[in-house]
């Protein structure tokens, strides 16, 4: 995969990865997640969730975005507690999925991507990449059903 050679139509998502285990609980917990990135959020879009696991980097989750909060929009506790870890914004999810069985980056079309861990933070995804890896997610789900 290029860079990011995607016009800001051409984006249908990004990825945002998790470096710690309580920030995951928190996103799933509060529906919330706090970027300590920019990019162009807008709501609809789907937010891919990456972690490491014993696999490598795997998607853990995604969510559609349905508000997106800048700091001087939340309460003053929030707004701390952003300052406090150098957040940008707050964004909620209307929808939120966690994958039972986290799907390994290898298993996706991004197997052959150089970028790892912090690099896969913020990587913009068409509409197309997004489909294939929730699809590819939600079969990787069956197969540990069945197996």
């Amino acid at each position: 995969m290029e860079e990011t050679g995607l016009s800001e139509e051409e984006v249908g998502g990004y990825i945002l990865r998790i470096s710690r285990e309580e920030w995951v609980r928190q996103v799933f917990e509060k529906r919330k997640y706090y970027p300590g990135i920019m990019r162009r959020w807008t709501r609809g879009m789907t937010i891919l969730l990456a972690r490491k696991t014993e696999e490598g980097d795997s998607f853990i989750g995604y969510g559609i975005i349905g508000r997106i909060d800048m700091p001087w929009e939340l309460p003053e506790e929030e707004q701390e507690y952003c300052k406090e870890h150098g957040w940008k914004c707050a964004i909620s999810f209307k929808t939120l999925v966690r994958f039972e069985r986290p799907l390994p980056l290898k298993k996706t079309f991004l197997q052959g991507d150089r970028r790892k861990g912090r690099f896969l933070h913020g990587i913009p995804l068409t509409v197309e990449q997004v489909d294939s890896i929730i699809e590819a997610a939600e079969d990787y789900q069956e197969v540990d059903d069945q197996g």
